[in-house]
């Protein structure tokens, strides 16, 4: 199963907590929708990034989007050759959310792969030396969105061992002493998605990052939670099959502080503002914390 399919099944769930507030985020997802098809951003403008979640939501609550209006706004980026990294990576992530494979998606893996480092992994950078465990987990996505196998993932996966870190953890780039969560709650995911073994200490490092008031934090040294870090500790531990009964009400407790009437989600407490990523990671901790 996909890196996509793994966090979507356990999106779907969320609707088991949710119960009749599922329609309210129904609709702020909805009204996040501009006419040309794709999803605001923070400023209100179509961005790729943002479709991805807004797309993702609406079929983790099973609801139905017009898939010819944003089939056509996709087309308007060909094979990505404007798009940096990132959002080359959400073109392809968009037309896997529409169960569609571009004709355009052989173009689009060979740009993922000018990203390719020296030391085999990616970055988010052209020609980049050494590699970055985000840009690792969006190209190993890319690959999945459009149906390919990624070309070497040993070499792939050896690359990912200069990203550890001391403390037992992964950074996102090398030389770093304190691991930090969503990097590591990445590695852990795609290595499982390889089917590679995690040493077991690593769950226990997540563990570690769960805030006494409830949610996991970014780093050992970030004292306030996110929503981010949060559904990314929650799937990597279940990916290490880890138990998290004994947070599940203090988790549950935090996501409802960044719930809202409007049907969306903050990122953290001292968040202003509402957007589709966020709120897709409250549907992703929602369905882990139903289970």
């Amino acid at each position: 199963m996909s890196l996509r399919l793994e966090m979507l099944q356990v999106a779907r769930l969320a609707p088991n907590l949710l119960n009749e507030s599922g329609e309210l985020v129904h609709k702020f997802l909805r009204s996040q929708q501009n006419p040309d098809g794709g999803f605001k951003d923070r400023s209100g403008r179509s961005d790729l990034y943002y479709t991805v979640f807004g797309l993702e939501g609406l079929i983790a609550l099973q609801m139905p989007f017009d898939t010819a209006k944003v089939r056509a706004w996709l087309n308007n980026f060909e094979s990505g050759q404007c798009l940096d990294f990132v959002h080359l990576c959400c073109l392809a992530r968009c037309w896997a959310a529409l169960n569609q494979k571009p004709v355009s998606a052989s173009e689009i893996l060979q740009r993922v792969e000018t990203h390719r480092t020296r030391d085999r992994g990616y970055s988010v950078v052209p020609d980049a030396k050494t590699g970055t465990a985000y840009a690792a987990f969006l190209a190993l996505a890319a690959y999945q969105d459009l149906g390919m196998q990624i070309p070497n993932p040993l070499e792939l996966v050896q690359s990912l061992k200069f990203l550890e870190t001391p403390d037992g953890a992964w950074a996102n780039e090398r030389g770093v002493n304190i691991g930090s969560t969503n990097p590591t709650a990445a590695m852990v995911n795609l290595l499982c998605n390889l089917h590679i073994p995690v040493n077991h200490a690593v769950g226990d490092w997540l563990l570690a990052r769960a805030h006494s008031d409830g949610g996991f934090t970014a780093s050992p040294v970030v004292p306030m939670p996110d929503l981010l870090s949060t559904a990314t500790t929650l799937h990597a531990l279940a990916a290490l099959e880890r138990s998290i009964d004994p947070l599940k009400e203090q988790c549950l407790d935090f996501v409802d502080t960044l719930w809202t009437n409007e049907g969306g989600f903050y990122g953290h407490w001292g968040d202003m503002a509402l957007d589709c990523e966020y709120t897709y990671y409250g549907l992703l901790t929602l369905g882990h914390l139903s289970l």
